[in-house]
């Protein structure tokens, strides 16, 4: 949720609700077999799974993403890391004013996923240079990935309000709605579609929305949204899904 690319968080979650809502809908012309909703979604919270969601919900989205491995991975990660983490560290307490130092040592302390160390040195990175979009995107990835849905919402509106065209800050903005509780799932497809007011062929924005109308049981819309997002990749793990693949 790094969050660029964005990796999936949770595969082969709600086939069963998609299947249910498509039935003989229009996508059964275009894709025969089961169905399946939603994809990518970039280690946005832990790589077990998002909480809020159903046990079989599909791979949600985000645009921006952030990594995920297993323990034994990260753990490693971390021991390689730790004595350019501390220096970095360091540097960044003996050059408070200093925005390349904080935005090191915050991108490391992402890399190892401390989410919450992260996100102070993001914002302390925002004080140094407030006009810079850089940093509020990442404090509200930091606090996304650590699931403080509010606070990453914060961020990302701040983000929007310099640079109303980031597809990936609208998308995952879309997505701290989403996984909230209680999920506000309209303001989730309110912000997906001004995502693809952006760019009509976002994939990643394309998963979540069909995933959102998933779960508010809008199928005509959902039909439509999965209809479009085959055009866009026909071998999408949510397309390849609802054929049964």
């Amino acid at each position: 949720m790094k969050k660029d690319n964005v990796m999936f968080v949770v595969l082969g979650l709600v086939v069963g609700l998609v299947i249910g809502f498509v039935g003989a809908n229009s996508i059964n012309k275009t894709a025969p077999g089961p169905s399946a909703p939603a994809n990518q979604m970039t280690a946005n919270t832990a790589a077990s799974g998002v909480p809020n969601l159903p046990a079989d919900h599909p791979p949600l989205g985000t645009s921006s993403g952030s990594t995920t491995g297993s323990g034994s991975d990260v753990d490693q990660t971390k021991a390689a890391q730790m004595p350019q983490i501390a220096a970095a560290i360091e540097k960044a307490k003996q050059k408070p004013n200093d925005y390349d130092a904080q935005m090191t040592a915050a991108d490391l302390y992402y890399q190892i996923q401390k989410f919450d160390d992260a996100a102070v040195l993001y914002e302390a990175a925002n004080k140094i240079k407030p006009g810079e979009v850089e940093p509020m995107v990442k404090a509200g990835n930091a606090y996304f990935d650590a699931e403080k849905y509010e606070p990453a919402e914060k961020w990302y509106l701040k983000a929007l309000e310099k640079d109303p065209k980031n597809i990936n800050a609208r998308t995952d903005l879309g997505l701290t709605f989403f996984l909230r509780e209680p999920r506000n799932i309209e303001r989730a497809i309110k912000e997906y579609k001004a995502a693809l007011a952006i760019d009509p062929n976002h994939e990643i924005t394309l998963q979540n929305l069909a995933l959102a109308y998933t779960e508010n049981g809008d199928k005509h819309n959902l039909a439509l949204t999965m209809e479009k997002l085959k055009s866009v990749n026909p071998n999408n793990p949510v397309i390849l899904k609802s054929q049964g693949n």
